[in-house]
């Protein structure tokens, strides 16, 4: 058995900032040695979400409206009310898409779809630097 671990920060935009993070997965998994097994890639944070998707701008524009439809910025959040500070649709958008991603290793290779892509989102109401952390295991 093999264990791994990478971190890596990126600096993202308010409210829908993103990154293509794949490449970094790809070579993690790559540099681990690992042949069969998973890596797991997670966002820090109550606000950041990690997922895969088509990273292209129709894509992209779409998950941003699904998540304006589902939790819409301007509706009256109670987290809002007791700290004040205007980022409860960012919790609970990252409630509901998640902090992390499992995927396989396969002969030594990250394993995902021609078109998916592994991206982080910062679904805060300001800038952030998100750490994203990375573990690799298999054998």
């Amino acid at each position: 058995m093999s264990v791994q671990s990478r971190r890596w920060t990126y600096r993202l935009a308010a409210e829908f900032g993103h990154e293509d993070i794949t490449d970094d997965v790809a070579r993690l998994v790559a540099e681990s040695g690992v042949r069969t097994g998973t890596v797991v890639v997670s966002v820090v944070g109550s606000t950041g979400v990690i997922t895969t998707i088509e990273y292209e701008q129709g894509a992209l524009q779409d998950f941003r409206r699904a998540l304006d439809q589902i939790a819409p910025v301007t509706l009256d959040y109670a987290h809002n009310a007791a700290y004040n500070d205007g980022n409860g649709f960012s919790h609970v958008r990252s409630a509901l898409v998640g902090p992390s991603v499992t995927l396989p290793v396969v002969d030594g290779g990250l394993v995902v779809g021609k078109w998916q892509r592994v991206a982080v989102f910062n679904l805060d109401n300001r800038a952030r630097d998100r750490e994203v952390v990375g573990v690799v295991v298999g054998v």
